[in-house]
């Protein structure tokens, strides 16, 4: 496995160097997208490499899942960009993900090819608060946000690679969603709910598969600790213009462990986030894609 050294002392540390702003799309509204959310369908398109990518790998009790998400993934991004490095996030985990992450790391050390990097929160501190920390760790012109849960395929970035091009976020929905019957009810009234309150049209807001450019993201001061960010990633950015391209992507069943995005907990804290955009929206519709005031 093609697994980039981390320094001495087995977990690498963390560079918070930004990556060069690269080919934001200037905030302007293109075919199939306009302000307040619309997005274009994507197209099959000849096969492209980025010229460089790093993938966020939020992680909270995933020591039985996150090896071989991991392995099945660095063929793929070794293909896909020029320049790859998988950030693992261990969101406090109590189950030894930290140790896998770690020892991943060692071995890309060995092995070269896409790196692989841990970085670690003391305590659990909710899915955006991992994903902002990825973020910030990112070295990379791209990012793309990936469960360590293994229900994804990475095959399918070959799609997300042939439709950057011409888009600034790219977005995946699962064409056929592999979770019990409660969860996907609740996911088509959240869906609903995102339309009517923030405008968002995408067809699976909370789908954890998605590809933007690194300088999009850091415009747009993206705030929620909880499961909302991945609702507010697509209003900001929206709402800034952003040329956003949605992609069919598959969805398998969890291989192990326990699925935490359903608690009543992990719920309120992302009604709460959402309201508390919404009103901002309200407030101030200009600053809404920026943060507050």
């Amino acid at each position: 496995m093609d697994l980039t050294p981390s320094p001495p002392g087995g977990r690498p540390d963390v560079d918070l160097t930004p990556s060069p702003p690269g080919g934001l799309a200037g905030g302007r509204p293109v075919a199939g997208h306009a302000p307040g959310g619309h997005v274009a369908r994507g197209h099959a398109l000849s096969a492209r490499t980025l010229d460089g990518l790093t993938v966020v790998l939020p992680a909270f009790n995933e020591a039985a899942n996150l090896e071989a998400t991991v392995r099945e993934l660095i063929p793929v991004v070794a293909a896909a960009a020029g320049t790859a490095e998988v950030v693992v996030v261990d969101d406090g985990s109590t189950d030894g993900t930290a140790d896998v992450a770690a020892r991943l790391a060692a071995e890309a050390a060995r092995a070269g090819g896409p790196s692989v990097r841990v970085v670690r929160h003391p305590r659990n501190l909710g899915y955006g608060a991992a994903l902002r920390t990825g973020f910030a760790a990112a070295h990379q012109p791209w990012i793309l946000l990936l469960d360590a849960d293994g229900q994804f395929v990475p095959r399918d970035l070959e799609r997300f690679v042939a439709a950057a091009p011409a888009a600034d976020l790219v977005a995946g929905y699962r064409v056929r969603r592999a979770d019990p019957p409660h969860r996907r009810a609740f996911a088509w009234a959240w869906r609903w709910l995102m339309r009517a309150l923030l405008g968002v049209r995408g067809r699976d807001v909370d789908c954890a598969f998605k590809l933007v450019r690194t300088a999009l993201v850091r415009s747009l001061a993206l705030e929620a600790g909880g499961a909302f960010i991945s609702a507010e990633l697509l209003a900001k950015a929206g709402r800034c213009g952003a040329r956003i391209v949605e992609v069919p992507v598959a969805h398998r069943p969890r291989r192990a462990g326990q699925q935490t995005g359903g608690r009543v907990r992990v719920l309120l804290r992302a009604f709460y986030e959402l309201a508390r955009l919404w009103w901002r929206v309200r407030r101030f519709p200009g600053d809404a894609a920026h943060g507050p005031r």
